[in-house]
């Protein structure tokens, strides 16, 4: 479900087009005509003829002998696109891959997708133990990641309020999807983290996104593409406390969101 929009400049088909696109996820090779169903709700009709229109358009290839469809070139160009426009990334890299070293852990570049938050860059530290395969494109939630919550967070109330709104109607429609966690606790989550972000300027998740991760996230202003984006610390529970993300790594990614800001 798309986040609340303006109808009369809405359109419909094109958005219909583009949840087949972001039907596949990043373990996903070949999809057919009925994972898309099942993955978006569209009607089986309606997603012939989608996948149809976006083959013969160089988005979507098709496979004959096994009945499935796979990302094309097109969705790449796009993707090349977008992140060579990023200069944030470049900036980053070099400063994320430090950290990770000196830390053990995975640092993470993210931006919000959707209703979800969406990995531009992952490095990880040679010494760390758990990875749990992400990487660019991979998507987290908006609800129970550092990095969902740190973006929520910097919102303005009027906008956070208007996103939780759609992710409240999200869950609703799906609440497996979030492992059978009730709204109530989700919305405590976000609200204790919207309280730690006005202490400590940064936003925690301990073994909540994932029962073996503790994260810390910290907002970025990219000024150059006028929005937020998120800079994110994960490592296991088992080997990294809560207290060393408390009182080392969250300053640290302050730090860095600061100089990285700066730069922009």
């Amino acid at each position: 479900m798309p986040p609340s929009h303006d109808e009369r400049k809405f359109v419909t088909a094109l958005a219909r087009g583009l949840e087949l696109l972001r039907a596949f996820g990043p373990d996903d090779t070949l999809l057919g005509n009925r994972d898309f169903a099942a993955r978006t709700g569209l009607p089986k009709a309606t997603v012939s003829r989608l996948a149809y229109t976006l083959t013969e358009l160089g988005y979507l290839r098709y496979d004959a002998e096994l009945g499935k469809y796979a990302l094309d070139a097109g969705v790449l160009a796009l993707g090349y696109a977008f992140l060579n426009g990023t200069d944030m990334l470049t900036l980053a890299r070099p400063h994320m891959r430090a950290l990770a070293r000196e830390m053990g852990c995975s640092i993470s570049l993210g931006c919000r997708e959707g209703l979800d938050m969406m990995y531009l860059e992952t490095i990880r530290s040679d010494s760390a133990h758990l990875t749990l395969g992400l990487s660019a494109g991979s998507r987290l939630s908006m609800l129970t990641s550092s990095m969902g919550r740190v973006y929520l967070a910097a919102m303005t109330p009027t906008e956070r309020e208007t996103m939780l709104s759609d992710l409240h109607d999200a869950y609703d429609a799906n609440p497996a999807a979030l492992r059978n966690v009730g709204w109530d606790a989700l919305q405590s989550g976000v609200d204790k983290a919207i309280e730690s972000y006005k202490r400590e300027g940064c936003c925690y998740s301990f073994r909540e996104w994932h029962e073996g991760v503790n994260a810390v996230a910290v907002p970025l202003r990219d000024v150059r593409q006028n929005r937020w984006l998120a800079i994110s610390c994960s490592g296991p529970s088992s080997s990294i406390p809560d207290s060393v993300f408390r009182d080392e790594i969250g300053p640290r990614l302050k730090q860095l969101a600061a100089r990285l800001g700066g730069q922009s």
